[in-house]
C-alpha cells in the first residue's frame, strides 16, 4: 500500500486506531466519485457471446471507460478472477495481484479491491475440490461435516487473495419443480439454519465473508419458476423463509445477498422494509448488502419499477443495497450524475460506503503494510487446489449423504454379482456434479479444457471395485431424447444379469442448458426425457432393479416402487460420489442419508412440503393427494440402530423454561450405523392454522458394533413460538405434543405435555436450537 506523511492517510492505515475512527478519517477526504467508486464491483473478462451469461445481463457487460481510467477513482470489488474462465492458479494469483497493485497504485487513496468468487460446492475454480451439493449437506444432517467443509473452502480462498464467497444458499426449498432445488438445503427451515449456520462458521474461520443468498423469499416463486414473482403472507416469510437467515446472522454471517423475486409486487432490491427495517434495524445486522447479479439494474427492465438506471441506483441504496454486483453499471456514472443534480442524497452514499470500508478495514485491506501477493505465490513445488485432504473430506460427506430410500433385501449387492449398468448417469462425471460446481458452470463452455480434477464415474468405481463385480454397462438413453435401439440394448443387458443398477435423474446446468439448476425449471416431476421408458423396460426383464438417482431434485416414483428392489438417492455428491455411492451399494458403509425434502408420490401435488397446514393433508374434499411417498427425514439402513427407550422428564413445560427428552439408542449390527433423532412439535390448538408438524431437532448419533448412547435433548420454549393474529412472534400455553422418531413419518413416541405460564412474545434472540448431549452407557 502506497506510504504518506498526509495525517489523515496514516489514521486510516493504522490498524492500531478503531476501525470506526480509520474509516471516518478516510471518508472525510474521499471525493463523491472515490466513494462511488467502492460501491460497484467490475467483472473482468466476462465474455457475453460465449454462453457465460444469463438471459436479461448481455447489455450490462461493458465497462463505461476504459481499465485505466476506471481504476483512478477505485474499485469496490474484482468478481470472480478465478471463476470466470479455467486459469491456472499461479496465473490467476499473479494476474489479480497486478491488478491489484494497478488498483492501488492508481488511486489517491490506494484502497485494494475486495475479491469474491462462487464458493457453494467449493471454491468455483479450474482444478478446486468439487464438493457434493448443498441438498447433500442437508441429508447428512452433520452440522460439523459440514463446518469442517466450510473452514477447508475458506483457506483455499483465502491462499488465493479472495475476501468473499457467495454462500450458502438458505432459500428453503418450497415448490419441487424450481430448478434451484439443489442448491437448497432441504424444505425445513431449522435443516437449513443449522446446516447454512455451520457452512458460515467454517468459511468466516478462515478470515473469508460468507454471503447469506437469497434474502428473502426467493425460492417461494410462483409455479416454481426462476425469477418469478412471490406472493408468500407475512406468516410464512416469517415463520418458514426467514429463520434460517436469522440464525445464520447470528452465527457471524458478514455479508447478505438479495433476492431477485418482487414480492406482493415489491421488488425486495428496492424495500427498505426488508434490507433497512427488517435486515438492520431488527436483526442488528452490520455487514454488507450485496447485489445479486445486476439486481439493480433489474428495477428498471424487469421490474418496471425504475425509469432510469439513476432511479433504480436511488432505490436499491435507498432501500439498503451497498454494493452493485457484478459490474459496474447503475452505480456508476448514472448514480454519479444523480447525486450532483440533487436527485439522490449524498447521506446514501455514505452510508454504503462506511459499512463497504468498514468491512475492508476487517480484512486488513485498509492497513498500511497489506500486501497485494496471495499466499499461494510464495508457495513451493505445484499448487494443488484438491489434495487429499480435501477429497477425503468431500468423501465423508458424500458418504453421510447417500440415502437409501427403499430395499426389499436387493441391497447390499453380493460379492463377484453380474450387473448391469445402465442409464444416462452411469458413466459421466458431471452426474455427481451440481449446476455451481466449476466443471458445470464454466467448463462446460471451455470444451477443449480438461475437467482439471479426478471425477469417477459411477461404472468406473464399480468396475474397481473390490468386491469384484462383472459390471456391463449400456446407456440405454440420454437425460433428454434417445431411440429405441438404446433402450432395447439396456434391456438386453439388464436380462442377462444378476442386477440392474438404473442409474438416472439430472444434467445441472444453467438456463436451459439441464434438467436443474439455475433456470432449469421443471414443468413436472416425471423423470427427465425418456428416462422412466428405460426404467420400465429394464423392468420388464424380470431382473432385480435398483434405481440409483442422481438428481438435484426428487422425482415421482410412485408408478415403479413396488417393482423396484431398491431405491437409492444421491442427489450431486461430488467429486468422491461415485466411490462413496459404491461404498454404500456394497455394504462396505451403511447408508445414513436421511431425506431432506421428500418425495411425491404424484409430482401433480406440487408445492407441496411436510410443513402444511390441516388443510394441506389429503381430504375427501380434493382428488390430489399430497401423501409423499418418502417423507421429510425418511432413510433406510441395512442393520438399524435399536430404539431402546424414549422418556420424557415431565408433563408440564414452562413457556419461559426447558423440557428434556431423552433417547437410547443400540447397535446390535455388526457395522457403525448412524441414526439421526428428529423430534418433532404438534401445536393441536393455535391462534393461527400451524403446520401439522415442525422439527425442533435433529442430532445425529454414530454407534460402533455393540455400543449404546442415551442422547438428551434439551428444547427451549421458544422453540415453539410462531407469528400469531398480531404479527408478532409468540410461544402459547396449553397443550402441545412432542413426537420423536426417525422421520416425520416414522414417529416412535408421542409425549403430550402442557405448557404452562403466561403467553410471551419473543423476538430476534430467541432460543432457535435444541441442546444435545450423547452419552456412552454400559
Amino acid at each position: 500500500m502506497a506510504v504518506s506523511t498526509d495525517a489523515a492517510r496514516e489514521v486510516w492505515q493504522d490498524a492500531g486506531v478503531p476501525d470506526e475512527d480509520r474509516v471516518e478519517a478516510l471518508m472525510s477526504r474521499m471525493s463523491l466519485a472515490e466513494k462511488i467508486a467502492q460501491l460497484y464491483g467490475v467483472w473482468v473478462g466476462i465474455d457475453d457471446a460465449d454462453g457465460e451469461m444469463a438471459p436479461h445481463q448481455h447489455e450490462f457487460t461493458s465497462l463505461p471507460v476504459e481499465w485505466e481510467e476506471l481504476i483512478r477513482s477505485g474499485i469496490g470489488q474484482l468478481t470472480r478472477p478465478f471463476g470466470t474462465r479455467p486459469v491456472d492458479v499461479v496465473t490467476g494469483a499473479a494476474t489479480l495481484a497486478n491488478a491489484q497493485r494497478a488498483i492501488v497504485a492508481a488511486g489517491r487513496w490506494g484502497i485494494p479491491a475486495l475479491v469474491h468468487e462462487e464458493s457453494l460446492t467449493g471454491l468455483a475454480a479450474w482444478k478446486a475440490t468439487v464438493y457434493p451439493s448443498p441438498l447433500c449437506w442437508g441429508a447428512g444432517f452433520d452440522p460439523g461435516l459440514v463446518e469442517r467443509m466450510g473452514a477447508q473452502i475458506g483457506a483455499t480462498m483465502r491462499r488465493l487473495g479472495i475476501h468473499q464467497g457467495l454462500a450458502p444458499v438458505l432459500d428453503v426449498a418450497r415448490d419441487l419443480r424450481w430448478g434451484r432445488v439443489e442448491e437448497t438445503i432441504g424444505e425445513d427451515p431449522l435443516l437449513v439454519g443449522m446446516i447454512g449456520s455451520a457452512y458460515v462458521r467454517g468459511l468466516q474461520s478462515a478470515g473469508v465473508i460468507a454471503t447469506l443468498k437469497h434474502f428473502a423469499g426467493y425460492s417461494a416463486s410462483k409455479g416454481g419458476r426462476n425469477l418469478a414473482p412471490v406472493s408468500v403472507g407475512p406468516r410464512e416469510l416469517a415463520d418458514v423463509i426467514l429463520p434460517p437467515f436469522e440464525m445464520a446472522l447470528r452465527a457471524g454471517a458478514d455479508s447478505v445477498m438479495n433476492s431477485y423475486a418482487d414480492i406482493d409486487g415489491l421488488p425486495v432490491a428496492a424495500d427498505p422494509g426488508m434490507l433497512t427495517g427488517l435486515l438492520r434495524e431488527t436483526y442488528g445486522f452490520t455487514g454488507t448488502v450485496v447485489a445479486d447479479y445486476f439486481s439493480v439494474a433489474f428495477l428498471q427492465t424487469l421490474h418496471n419499477v425504475a425509469g432510469s438506471p439513476a432511479e433504480a441506483a436511488r432505490l436499491a441504496l435507498s432501500a439498503g443495497i451497498d454494493v452493485e454486483l457484478p459490474t459496474v453499471n447503475c452505480f456508476g456514472p448514472p448514480l454519479l450524475e444523480a447525486v450532483e443534480r440533487g436527485e439522490v442524497d449524498p447521506a446514501l452514499i455514505d452510508r454504503a460506503l462506511r459499512r463497504v470500508l468498514l468491512q475492508k478495514c476487517r480484512l486488513g485491506l485498509l492497513d498500511a503494510d497489506w500486501s497485494p501477493e496471495p499466499a499461494v505465490l510464495e508457495e513451493e513445488g505445484e499448487v494443488v487446489l484438491d489434495d487429499d485432504a480435501a477429497r477425503s473430506l468431500a468423501g465423508d460427506l458424500a458418504r453421510r449423504s447417500i440415502v437409501l430410500l427403499h430395499n426389499t433385501g436387493a441391497l447390499p449387492l453380493a460379492a463377484g454379482a453380474r450387473l448391469a449398468v445402465v442409464g444416462p448417469r452411469a458413466d459421466t462425471a458431471h452426474a455427481m456434479m451440481g449446476c455451481y460446481s466449476f466443471p458445470l458452470h464454466v467448463g462446460v463452455h471451455h470444451p477443449g479444457m480438461p475437467l482439471g480434477i479426478d471425477v469417477p464415474t459411477l461404472v468406473e468405481a464399480l468396475r474397481g471395485d473390490p468386491a469384484g463385480y462383472q459390471v456391463r454397462h449400456e446407456q440405454g438413453c440420454p437425460v433428454l431424447g434417445g431411440d429405441d435401439a438404446g433402450i432395447a440394448a439396456a434391456a438386453e443387458a439388464a436380462a442377462g444379469a444378476d442386477v440392474c443398477l438404473a442409474v438416472l435423474g439430472d444434467q445441472a446446468g444453467l438456463f436451459g442448458n439441464g434438467t436443474s439448476g439455475e433456470g432449469c425449471d421443471a414443468a413436472s416431476l416425471r423423470l427427465p426425457g425418456r428416462q422412466e421408458e428405460l426404467l420400465e423396460a429394464v423392468l420388464a426383464t424380470g431382473t432385480p432393479v435398483v434405481l440409483v438417482l442422481l438428481a438435484g431434485r426428487p422425482y415421482e416414483l410412485g408408478r415403479q416402487i413396488d417393482r423396484l428392489a431398491a431405491v437409492v438417492c444421491g442427489f450431486f455428491p461430488g467429486e468422491e460420489g461415485a466411490p462413496a455411492l459404491a461404498d454404500v451399494l456394497s455394504g462396505r458403509v451403511e447408508p445414513q442419508g436421511r431425506l431432506p425434502v421428500g418425495f411425491p408420490r404424484d409430482g401433480g401435488n406440487q408445492p407441496a412440503t411436510y410443513l402444511g397446514a390441516p388443510l394441506a393433508q389429503s381430504s375427501e374434499v380434493s382428488t390430489v393427494d399430497p401423501t409423499p411417498l418418502f417423507p421429510f427425514g425418511h432413510g433406510l439402513s441395512y442393520h438399524p440402530a435399536t430404539w431402546a427407550g424414549i422418556e420424557a422428564e415431565a408433563a408440564e413445560w414452562p413457556t419461559d423454561g426447558t423440557y428434556e427428552v431423552r433417547v437410547t439408542l443400540r447397535n446390535d449390527g455388526p457395522a457403525e450405523v448412524s441414526e439421526v433423532v428428529q423430534v418433532y412439535l404438534h401445536d393441536p390448538v393455535a391462534e393461527v392454522a400451524r403446520p401439522v408438524q415442525t422439527l425442533l431437532a435433529a442430532p445425529r448419533v454414530d454407534l460402533a458394533p455393540g455400543e449404546t448412547r442415551e442422547v438428551t435433548i434439551t428444547l427451549h420454549a421458544d422453540q415453539t413460538s410462531y407469528t400469531g393474529a398480531s404479527g408478532r412472534r409468540q410461544v402459547d400455553p396449553g397443550e402441545v405434543e412432542l413426537r420423536v422418531g426417525a422421520s416425520s413419518a416414522d414417529i416412535r413416541r408421542a409425549i403430550p405435555v402442557t405448557m404452562t405460564g403466561p403467553r410471551r412474545q419473543v423476538g430476534f434472540d430467541r432460543v432457535m436450537e435444541a441442546a444435545v448431549r450423547s452419552d456412552p452407557r454400559h
